[in-house]
């Protein structure tokens, strides 16, 4: 198992789902991880008192990232914690689906600000420190494929994670000199709570059935990707979109 022993991650929507399953495996090959989630959060303590069982150092860091004030409240206290941070997981999204000629435009607005602007927000705080220790850094955002595939009543989530996928890339090209690695992952459809939530099982089964891995995917293989691209075997990979979706990009329409 590769290690991450010393290093320190924060990831932010890490009470539950995808972020959680990225604090677990970072976690598991020995990163110190911060871990936030929205202020309220019925599932931020329990994921760190689940990560403190394995012997592993966690703090739980409740924060509205979708705004800069947000951030930049996380990143003080983050830094309180520890000296530095060497990874982020940017994984802050909001979504809320429905027609393009009948979506509201302010919802529109907030979908790319909890989705796209707040991934700006998080990633140029905690790039600004990285820059500044001078030991390089890994910068992941948790993308979608919605950012490559133009699905129905998603149009703010598509535009906003098409978005997100472009401003890494940017971000990549920018901090190249300060050999600071910045990449994507796109999940496919994972079996998160929230998935449960917006859909039920019986469609989730459904639909997971029809993809050609036979089933979703798990918060675990998001985490399993997540941990080799903050790791030092991905030290000379940089401004790529890892695709994690078993399939769902080739399966029959």
């Amino acid at each position: 198992m590769m290690s991450l022993a010393g290093k320190t991650a924060l990831i932010t929507g890490a009470g539950r789902g995808i972020g959680k399953g990225c604090a677990l495996a970072l976690a598991r090959r020995g990163a110190a991880v911060l871990l936030n989630d929205k202020p309220g959060s019925p599932d931020l303590a329990r994921t760190a008192a689940e990560i403190k069982a394995l012997g592993v150092e966690a703090a739980a860091l409740e924060a509205d990232v979708f705004s800069r004030e947000g951030c930049e409240s996380l990143l003080r206290r983050a830094l309180a914690h520890h000296g530095g941070l060497d990874i982020l997981i940017s994984n802050p999204a909001y979504s809320v689906r429905g027609a393009f000629l009948d979506y509201d435009p302010g919802l529109f607005e907030r979908v790319l600000q909890g989705t796209l602007v707040a991934g700006f927000h998080i990633s140029q705080l905690a790039a600004r420190q990285m820059v500044a220790r001078g030991a390089g850094g890994k910068l992941l955002f948790i993308s979608s494929v919605h950012g490559s595939i133009p699905m129905r009543n998603a149009i703010a989530y598509n535009a906003a994670k098409a978005g997100l996928n472009h401003m890494a890339m940017s971000i990549a090209r920018e901090l190249i000199e300060h050999k600071i690695n910045v990449n994507v992952i796109e999940p496919g459809w994972i079996d998160t709570p929230g998935e449960h939530e917006t859909f039920g099982a019986a469609v989730l089964a459904e639909q997971g059935a029809q993809l050609p891995w036979k089933r979703l995917g798990s918060a675990a293989d998001i985490g399993s990707a997540a941990a080799f691209l903050c790791s030092a075997e991905a030290d000379y990979i940089t401004g790529t979109i890892l695709r994690v979706d078993g399939g769902y990009m080739h399966k029959d329409a």
